[in-house]
């Protein structure tokens, strides 16, 4: 396993041009799973002890923290992060924070699951970045208030020990607590700054809610469906493709690059668990000049199972949500997209329900990840 590289020490001094230029950064091995953070599937930063420069929610805010060396309010530097104030020791014989010292932010997963990695990103935070960062985890079920969270009667696991990091950094840190979380606290000792907070992992959902619902998009991220692989991300990540709601715009979809030969551009799934699909949704909202040709959608019934076509090559129309009733349901446990020849789709929905087994390995999950 290739060690996760860590950065530590201040940045230097903002100097003009690209605030992203010396900007500190590496490839993560975890990065190809969902952001269970994203606020999307519903995520929130529900309360922090101190957000006296820049507000805790600015933490789960999409793409990349802006900087504009210009922008100051009456507190002081406007930030792109959750920011707290400097923090002091008890008297001028001891004006220093102690060891014990530190500011705290609680996060509601948006789909809860097992984290499998966590980027706390200081980015444009130079010198007024924390020294050191920990991250815990909780399992609570319902919708928990900020009291309830922070009473004695929750256990929190630490998912990242206590760990030096560096400003204008992205410090990531793998996770291997194989238990299912619903909240994070996310600690910095003793004060400072974090731009963004990214949670990547694998979604457990709620069998028994799942169960209620009876059909429901069984390839659906926040219902535990996730992406395997995909022939090509150049533009845009397949996952957006299993995310919550329409396409906004371009972007928020997956788009491969031009093709220049005779082949073709594919999603593998894993589903929710072992299902009875009966109807397939295919959007290609806000692609209009690069919208997929033609699509088909197979499934095949374990890992090593022989594909089955369910939606033959079938013509895609711009900017248009495509929906096909099954003839009959398709049994699997894995679904895969093909496109022809490239291009792209916003949203990929597959609606069925569970098998018996499929719902009977999915519940003994839950509780063997929830404790």
């Amino acid at each position: 396993m290739t060690a996760i590289p860590g950065f530590t020490g201040d940045a230097n001094p903002y100097g003009g041009g690209d605030p992203y230029a010396d900007y500190r950064t590496a490839d993560f091995p975890f990065t190809h799973h969902a952001d269970l953070a994203d606020r999307r599937l519903g995520a929130g930063v529900v309360a922090a002890n101190d957000e006296f420069f820049a507000q805790r929610e600015n933490l789960l805010l999409p793409g990349r923290a802006e900087f504009d060396p210009e922008r100051f309010g009456h507190k002081g530097k406007i930030m792109d992060g959750w920011e707290t104030r400097r923090r002091r020791g008890a008297s001028a014989a001891h004006p220093w924070p102690t060891a014990e010292d530190h500011d705290w932010a609680l996060v509601r997963l948006g789909a809860p699951g097992v984290v499998r990695g966590i980027v706390v990103d200081t980015a444009h935070f130079r010198g007024n970045y924390p020294q050191a960062v920990s991250v815990e985890g909780a399992c609570v079920p319902g919708s928990p208030s900020p009291a309830a969270l922070l009473s004695d009667d929750v256990k929190w696991t630490t998912l990242v020990p206590r760990t030096p990091v560096g400003g204008h950094a992205a410090n990531g840190f793998e996770v291997t607590v194989e238990q299912r979380f619903t909240h994070l606290r996310v600690n910095q000792h003793p004060d400072g700054g974090i731009a963004r907070l990214r949670v990547y992992g694998e979604v457990v959902p709620d069998p028994t809610w799942l169960a209620v619902l009876g059909t429901f998009d069984v390839v659906a991220l926040e219902n535990g469906g996730q992406v395997e692989d995909a022939s090509d991300r150049f533009y845009s990540p397949a996952t957006h493709t299993i995310q919550p709601g329409r396409s906004r715009q371009m972007d928020d979809g997956w788009e491969t690059r031009r093709r220049r030969d005779q082949g073709h551009d594919w999603i593998r799934y894993r589903l929710a668990a072992r299902s009875a699909v009966r109807a397939v949704e295919i959007d290609t909202a806000c692609l209009k000049g690069n919208s997929a040709g033609w699509a088909s959608v197979s499934v095949r019934d374990g890992a090593g199972g022989a594909w089955t076509e369910i939606l033959p090559r079938t013509r895609l129309q711009p900017d248009t949500n495509h929906r096909f009733v099954l003839p009959e349901p398709a049994v699997g446990t894995h679904a895969r997209v093909d496109i022809y020849p490239d291009g792209g789709i916003s949203r990929l929905r597959l609606y069925g329900s569970l098998t018996d087994d499929g719902a009977a390995r999915l519940a003994a999950r839950h509780q063997e990840l929830s404790g």
